[in-house]
């Protein structure tokens, strides 16, 4: 998946760490972040090259030594060699790492962006210098990143998967029912009311299986496999999905795109069908 960015590791520790001209920025603006790109290949370009003061660098992590560094401001214009582009070319760009760091990069900028001022006095908000949280000088409140549970569903019916597509998105390809967990609920509950409000069925036999961190929408993916219980017919919500059908589980062959969660279920459900296991659902 995306975060797998083996040997090269993540650390997002903060660090009250100053900006120099050297070091990588990143850029974003409605959706799109700032790259050098090159067939596929990407680089994030330096303080010096954007050509903002460094001081106006907030540290967000590193990537191995390399460090990087939020810019909140606004760029007049893009430098030569340097463009906007869609958060979705992240999916596939290379290095992976780097791909990585524009997602989680994504995901505190929204934070810092979205947290200028307290919610409960209204004064303006400092950042701590010991640890990533905002505080209120005036009412003491304390506000850390947002992190929001969601789940992904991968709903089996003997040898076959139920397949969607989401309405009005960006991203048009197949995938799994998903959905944000609601206060007061478990993730199971949540797995089966997501899947009877997109669908319209009930599922039983619900497992998990495991997580991914996702900072194009700043949430905590937890993937879990489960069965239909009963009827099959399908309900769709259209506000959610533009599609949802059963297909065959031998379909899922070639899914696996080494980024999300939801591809890499795909293929487990069809390396688990394949290799035996066959969902089988109570008659």
């Amino acid at each position: 998946m995306i975060q797998d960015i083996k040997p090269k590791k993540f650390r997002n520790e903060y660090q009250n760490a100053k900006a120099e001209k050297s070091d990588r920025c990143l850029v974003y603006k409605e959706g799109r972040i700032l790259l050098k790109e090159a067939d596929g290949q990407i680089d994030y370009p330096t303080f010096e090259e954007v050509g903002v003061q460094p001081e106006k660098g907030l540290y967000a992590f590193r990537i191995d030594d390399t460090r990087l560094f939020l810019y909140m401001g606004e760029l007049e214009e893009c430098p030569a060699g340097v463009t906007y582009h869609s958060l979705n070319i992240l999916r596939q760009a290379r290095p992976k790492a780097l791909a990585y760091a524009g997602v989680v990069g994504n995901h505190l900028n929204q934070w810092y962006r979205d947290n200028v001022f307290c919610g409960r006095c209204m004064a303006r908000l400092e950042h701590d210098t010991r640890e990533r949280m905002l505080y209120c000088p005036r009412c003491g409140n304390r506000i850390y990143p947002k992190i929001c549970p969601a789940v992904i569903v991968c709903v089996t019916n003997r040898d076959q998967v139920l397949l969607t597509k989401y309405a009005g998105r960006e991203y048009t390809r197949y995938a799994l029912i998903a959905g944000f967990t609601e206060i007061g609920e478990t993730l199971e509950e949540t797995v089966a009311r997501e899947v009877m409000e997109e669908t319209g069925i009930r599922v039983k036999n619900i497992q998990y299986y495991k997580s991914q961190p996702w900072g194009f929408s700043g949430g905590l993916l937890m993937g879990f496999f489960c069965e239909v219980d009963g009827d099959t017919t399908l309900k769709i919500d259209t506000s959610e999905l533009s599609l949802a059908k059963w297909v065959k589980i031998e379909s899922l062959k070639d899914m696996d795109d080494g980024v999300s969660l939801t591809r890499e279920m795909m293929r487990v459900a069809y390396e688990r069908y394949t290799g035996g296991c066959c969902f089988e659902v109570d008659k």
